[in-house]
């Protein structure tokens, strides 16, 4: 008769769970005071990146791979057994325990999942960047990429992006944001082999971060802001400080949409309370002008108002067509 099968006191499992996107080593309290009381520390991966760390803080870790029913007898007289998860977890074995309580003939130990450390918000990018490395060494096509060839596809993800938002998709605008998302990586990842002027993806946001933190002192400083127009304010001010240029209308890319850019160019002006008349002239493009800097001062932005405008006329064409009024 094996023990299990004994009125011994059954013991305790614990499974515990670590996320490979924190630092080995950095387990909860929960988890070191459980590692520490255990009567043994069993762990199927002796590669597991844990092990070293638990075996330097004195903690003796075997490995062994038990099954769910070497596991309750390893329990047998009221010991614990903590088992390190690998990267897969163990279904085999959860699944096997599950197995004996469910059939009713084993006392079984009482069963406690600890994880040892927790994702923080963002901990998934790790993964992109990893994946991202990954295939820029072994993919032929991405190891070959440069700035200058991934540059159209920048500007086709934000228009996709845009496209998304307008039409209300939110499965479609996750993806899209994906998407963009996957831009900045990769160029970020193209950036890190320049022989001359190497940066990389935290570079990238560590430069983000201090320029929203410098660009929000109503928020990380002793300024105040009460409505979006003070936050505007502040933002133009420090943004200014920080670009030191000599006009309005440095940083305003000319090669955007043409409705965009005299939108923006306006918005810089009005920003500025310079007046500049609008240039008179002959032609549609001075009418568009004066068309996108009302919307502008309006509130608008041309660009999608121009869009949605242009969805309404292309469902009128393909009622005209006999095809519906088509998706939005």
């Amino acid at each position: 008769m094996n023990a299990t099968s004994t009125e011994a006191a059954p013991g305790r499992i614990v499974l515990l769970t670590t996320s490979h996107r924190v630092a080995p080593g950095l387990l909860s309290w929960p988890a070191w005071q459980a590692l520490h009381a255990a009567d043994a520390v069993l762990c199927a991966d002796g590669a597991h990146p844990q092990v070293p760390y638990l075996r330097e803080a004195g903690i003796a870790v075997s490995e062994a791979a038990p099954t769910a029913e070497e596991l309750v007898d390893a329990c047998a007289g009221g010991r614990t057994v903590v088992v390190v998860a690998t990267g897969e977890g163990e279904p085999a074995l959860t699944d096997g325990l599950a197995r004996l309580a469910g059939s009713g003939r084993v006392r079984m130990p009482d069963l406690e999942l600890l994880p040892a450390s927790y994702d923080l918000p963002g901990a998934r990018l790790l993964d992109l960047v990893q994946v991202m490395d990954r295939i820029r060494a072994e993919c032929p096509w991405s190891s070959r990429q440069t700035h200058e060839g991934l540059a159209k596809y920048g500007i086709e993800e934000a228009y996709e992006m845009v496209e998304a938002i307008e039409a209300g998709d939110r499965e479609e605008l996750r993806e899209e944001l994906g998407d963009v998302l996957l831009q900045v990586v990769f160029h970020a990842r193209i950036a890190a082999e320049d022989p001359d002027a190497p940066f990389d993806i935290d570079d990238v946001a560590g430069g983000i971060v201090a320029k929203l933190v410098h660009r929000h002192p109503h928020v990380f400083g002793d300024e105040s802001a009460e409505t979006p127009e003070d936050v505007k304010r502040h933002w133009q001010r420090t943004k200014a400080e920080e670009k030191q240029r000599t006009s309005v209308t440095e940083g305003v890319p000319l090669g955007q949409p043409g409705l965009a850019l005299a939108a923006k160019l306006a918005s810089r002006t009005r920003t500025a309370h310079l007046d500049v008349p609008l240039p008179e002239g002959d032609g549609i493009g001075y009418e568009l002008l004066a068309l996108a800097a009302r919307a502008e001062s309006e509130g608008i932005d041309p660009e999608a108002a121009l869009r949605a405008a242009a969805r309404v006329y292309r469902d009128a064409i393909r009622t005209a067509e006999g095809n519906g009024s088509g998706a939005a």
